[in-house]
């Protein structure tokens, strides 16, 4: 039996008459090792949601994309994946540094099907896994706590229709991101991006930048 209950839980088992349930739940699909075909799954999938906690003790919820692929079984007790350029505001990335308790799910809408991952992380940007992430600024590893399966009834079946082109694909150029032709960060941008504004057309405002978004062209 795993320690995935708290008081908190089992006060509502109780009160909901689920304890013994609960508890069999728990013996029966939560796992501290990741079995083959929760590697299999992982490894195919192309996104999933990172959860973290920041300094203030809020949770912070991140989706996560690349190639299918893109989170790499390491070993029986490790998950390793690339963070992309971003926004600079590094939050989740930040969070692991102070907090490493983090929490993964992975969803596959079509079937629909899902596994929960619970464990602890690290960061390195000298991670030799990062020759195998094509734009990694950095990779983190995860030591898996717990790992389980979830029902998957209130998934709502959605279909993918095309893989984002600002995934990092090697030999192709990255296109730039819109955001950084908003001018009130130009002044903000770190040098590497100060001509990224001139290369896109010029400067945009925040709400013709929004605008983008709507459209998804962001």
């Amino acid at each position: 039996m795993s320690e995935i209950y708290g008081d908190q839980h089992r006060a509502l088992q109780e009160a909901f008459d689920t304890k013994n349930m609960a508890d069999r739940v728990d013996e029966l699909i939560v796992a501290s090792e990741i079995a083959p075909e929760h590697a299999g799954f992982i490894e195919s999938r192309d996104m999933f949601f990172l959860t973290t906690v920041d300094h203030r003790g809020y949770p912070t919820c991140s989706h996560k994309g690349g190639n299918p692929g893109f989170v790499k079984v390491v070993d029986s007790k490790t998950l390793a994946f690339p963070s992309f350029d971003g926004n600079g505001m590094f939050l989740s990335m930040g969070n692991i540094t102070a907090n490493n308790k983090i929490g993964m799910l992975f969803i596959d809408f079509e079937t629909p099907h899902r596994v929960r991952v619970h464990g602890t992380a690290s960061i390195d940007r000298n991670d030799p896994l990062i020759k195998q992430f094509h734009g990694a600024e950095l990779v983190v590893r995860a030591t898996i706590t717990e790992i389980f399966i979830n029902c998957p009834r209130y998934i709502h079946r959605y279909r993918r229709v095309d893989s984002s082109k600002y995934t990092p694909q090697p030999g192709c150029p990255t296109p730039l991101p819109q955001w950084k032709r908003i001018d009130a960060v130009q002044d903000a941008l770190p040098e590497r991006d100060k001509d990224v504004a001139a290369k896109l057309g010029g400067t945009i405002t925040p709400e013709e930048y929004s605008a983008l978004v709507m459209k998804g062209e962001g």
